[in-house]
């Protein structure tokens, strides 16, 4: 128990940085769709760049992150080695791909569609390679177990991005109508969009200057025997990397080539883009346990009761990923106010549907340390690709008939698909007593819950939402009955011995 305290205190922490980070961004989606109309396609060019940065990230990653937890982890191999020869390999092989990107910046930016803007690929290629070559010493940071060093300069890069997005949407307009002396050697005032990348150039940077002290104090030693070993290891995590996140991004990648008209193509992107990121909350969830979990599953193999810890990690998390999933969806007429502009409300309904994709998404990754654990994670690279070729056919067959709800369902279908074959398989070469009965009630009773919710017709707004709050209230009663008794809460557990 005292293991399953340390990763939730860890998580929470973690998702300090994931969630409120992610919250805080949320501020940026309100202004994006004030600032650019769902009619005005400006929306899908932020959404299209950032799932193809978003690909780029885990090719220049190349797994070592996972790679540097395991090695580092190992009794026979020295942390500091491991980190100085990883942070080595990714920082030379992201100059690489900094250097070819300017070297053939016309062309890539012709490819992708923005030859009259070249400069949105440059600064992007910049940010993607300076991210990927922070994500090692945040690793470090997670593996010497300081998460409230992590989230703070991870918040303070945010809120950096936040600041800019504000000061070059906002305040630059009104001070350029104004006083347009002031800026007007900097501002353009038609430039827009492109502001949205310079923000994230300027806190991007700002991390790496923070960053800076997790350069120093340690011998650069690249070890190529290590390397290799890393390597050979990582090399199917790579594959599982690249082909996990075209699965997230190869629909907001493919959308606008898949689209029989290419300028609504863009705005029905920008559409479900926006509202999509109401369902992040799920990602938020996913991304702060992942933080946590990976760095403790290594350090927990080594433990007698690992599996049964594993276990009930994963049942917590399916708990509160369906509280989060029926928070989400009962209050949707609140959140939707997220999106300034009314014209983008039609993507809601594709909401319940991420947010049941990205479900799938945590337990599969939750599944997929089996493989991790015995070193065969050629698995991982087999099940992602066969995701992969799934969400891909479903995009490329229904997106020109049904637009982007086949894009929601191809990302249910396709995770759905390769988290059955991970349990199956997983059981046999890495058996783990899940208990799926416990698991499979809660599963049920937020089904029904959210059916109620669906098919009980209520038009006052209030109204709507007490009775939708009663159905959660039930929910959250549920769990506080079966699996979080409130004499074992700390506070609650001190008042009741006091009273006694």
């Amino acid at each position: 128990m005292s293991n399953l305290k340390s990763l939730a205190k860890d998580t929470a922490i973690y998702g300090l940085s994931s969630i409120v980070g992610r919250f805080l961004n949320y501020l940026l989606v309100p202004l994006y769709t004030a600032k650019f109309t769902s009619e005005s396609g400006g929306y899908g060019i932020v959404t299209h760049i950032y799932a193809i940065t978003a690909f780029v990230m885990v090719l220049l990653i190349y797994g070592m992150e996972t790679g540097f937890f395991r090695f580092a982890n190992k009794k026979d191999e020295n942390p500091q080695r491991v980190y100085s020869t990883i942070l080595m390999s990714v920082g030379s092989s992201s100059l690489l791909f900094l250097l070819l990107s300017f070297a053939f910046l016309p062309l890539i930016s012709g490819a992708l569609g923005y030859a009259n803007h070249p400069e949105y690929v440059g600064i992007m290629a910049i940010v993607v390679a300076v991210d990927a070559f922070q994500s090692i010493p945040f690793a470090y940071l997670r593996y010497q177990k300081r998460p409230i060093r992590f989230a703070t300069i991870k918040l303070l890069g945010i809120s950096s991005n936040i600041f800019f997005n504000l000061f070059f949407l906002l305040a630059c307009p009104w001070i350029h109508t104004h006083a347009p002396g002031l800026i007007s050697w900097f501002y353009n005032p038609d430039y827009g969009v492109g502001y949205v990348f310079i923000s994230n150039l300027i806190s991007t940077s700002l991390q790496m200057i923070l960053l800076t002290p997790l350069f120093k104090g340690f011998p650069y030693v690249f070890d190529r025997v290590l390397m290799k070993k890393i390597f050979i290891y990582s090399f199917p995590l790579l594959i599982l990397g690249v082909v996990g996140i075209l699965n997230q991004t190869i629909d907001k990648m493919l959308f606008p080539l898949l689209y029989p008209d290419k300028e609504q193509g863009n705005i029905q992107l920008g559409i479900y883009g926006a509202c999509s990121k109401i369902a992040m909350i799920m990602a938020m969830l996913t991304q702060a346990f992942r933080y946590a979990y990976e760095p403790f599953v290594f350090g927990k193999n080594k433990d007698a009761d690992n599996k049964k810890t594993y276990a009930n990690a994963m049942k917590y998390f399916i708990i509160f990923a369906l509280l989060a999933f029926l928070g989400v969806t009962f209050y949707l007429d609140l959140l939707k106010f997220i999106l300034r502009e009314p014209g983008y409300w039609v993507g809601l309904r594709v909401v319940p549907i991420v947010m049941a994709a990205e479900i799938l998404m945590g337990v599969y990754f939750n599944l997929s340390f089996w493989y991790k654990l015995i070193d065969e994670t050629r698995w991982g690279a087999y099940f992602s690709i066969i995701g992969c070729v799934i969400i891909v056919g479903l995009n490329v067959l229904f997106v020109p008939v049904y637009g982007y709800m086949a894009c929601a369902w191809a990302g249910v279908v396709g995770y759905a698909v390769i988290t059955i074959l991970s349990y199956v398989l997983g059981q046999k070469k890495y058996p783990i007593e899940y208990n799926l009965r416990s698991i499979s009630v809660y599963i049920l009773l937020a089904g029904i819950l959210y059916a109620i919710s669906q098919l009980v017709v209520i038009d006052n707004l209030i109204i709507r939402l007490l009775f939708r709050t009663l159905l959660l209230s039930v929910f959250i009663a549920y769990i506080i009955k079966k699996d979080m008794p409130l004499n074992q809460i700390p506070i609650i557990n001190r008042l009741i011995k006091k009273k006694a």
